[in-house]
């Protein structure tokens, strides 16, 4: 569906993309995570024709983006993280307005404005000025203006970052029925609770390079280390000292009184590890044995920890 082969871009002497690639097929929720300066927006901005890129090559639906621009970006939608409308006009009204942008009839318009303020559950707010909206009201219909003329991809930056949980629900909800409906979604985000929730692979953006891209089950399995998270009784910064000189040790966290211990070796982790925790003065509250999570994985590849 959108493929991008060896994307670099520069900004005078700064290269902000070193090469990127990958894949998204078609009806799958593709997750673009990465940390803010990474280059997610310049990608998107690229992707959407706002702005060039130096070299490499972008296919859409199976042909060069440079060959026909135009009329192969009339397939995609994008929602930029921080949508702007004009806030005197109603959602009719502006639906109204990029219809005849579109150049659609006044009946396709009608039609469609029904139709999509109730995917986005917007039919009763329909006649209210825009300006009026909550953040996640104009989150959804920022969402429905990029959806109008029926995008086969749609493109989203950081949908759910300004909003509260219950506003943040509501946009996954729409995201994963997007895919029910078979449109391809191009998600880039660094909440990666939402990305666990609803993408089927992941690609990771670190400093301008793709340090990895994964269906995300696949991911998870290939990095999946096993992590005792513990509670002491007091303070307990001393025993990162003590552990990391084991072999089966791989990494320590320390917040206050709670340690979080990364093993590389779980079957001695299990006859080792408590044994050497007793012999602490500072007495366990709490002692448990967990798995990776998309956050774990995230923050070990992007500090080059991928030996595990």
């Amino acid at each position: 569906m959108l493929k991008a082969v060896n994307l670099t871009k520069k900004y005078g002497s700064h290269e902000v993309l070193k090469g990127i690639s990958f894949e998204i097929k078609k009806g799958m929720i593709y997750g673009f995570l990465g940390q803010n300066g990474a280059g997610k927006s310049t990608t998107m901005n690229i992707l959407t024709g706002l702005i060039g890129y130096n070299n490499g090559e972008i296919y859409l639906k199976g042909k060069p983006l440079k060959e026909d621009k135009r009329k192969l970006l009339e397939t995609v939608g994008y929602l930029p993280q921080h949508p702007v409308f004009y806030g005197y006009m109603t959602a009719l009204e502006y639906l109204n307005f990029i219809g005849q942008v579109n150049k659609m009839s006044p009946k396709e318009i009608k039609e469609r404005s029904k139709e999509i303020l109730e995917i986005v559950k917007l039919t009763d707010a329909s006649k209210r000025k825009v300006g009026g909206y909550s953040g996640g009201m104009k989150q959804r219909f920022g969402m429905a203006v990029a959806m109008f003329n029926h995008p086969e991809i749609l493109i989203l930056d950081e949908p759910t970052s300004a909003l509260d949980p219950e506003g943040r629900m509501e946009v996954l909800e729409l995201i994963e029925k997007l895919k029910s409906d078979g449109t391809t979604v191009f998600l880039s985000t660094h909440i990666l609770n939402d990305v666990e929730r609803v993408c089927d692979e992941v690609s990771i953006l670190h400093e301008g390079k793709i340090v990895i891209s994964e269906n995300l089950e696949e991911l998870r399995n290939k990095y999946i280390q096993p992590i005792y998270d513990v509670e002491f009784e007091e303070e307990c910064s001393g025993i990162k000292k003590k552990l990391l000189p084991l072999s089966w040790v791989q990494n320590v966290s320390i917040v206050k009184n709670q340690a979080s211990i990364y093993v590389s070796d779980l079957s001695i982790a299990k006859q080792e590890l408590l044994k050497t925790l007793a012999a602490e003065q500072n007495h366990i509250v709490s002692f448990n044995l967990r798995k990776s999570n998309l956050e774990d994985i995230f923050l070990r590849l992007v500090n080059k920890n991928v030996d595990l």
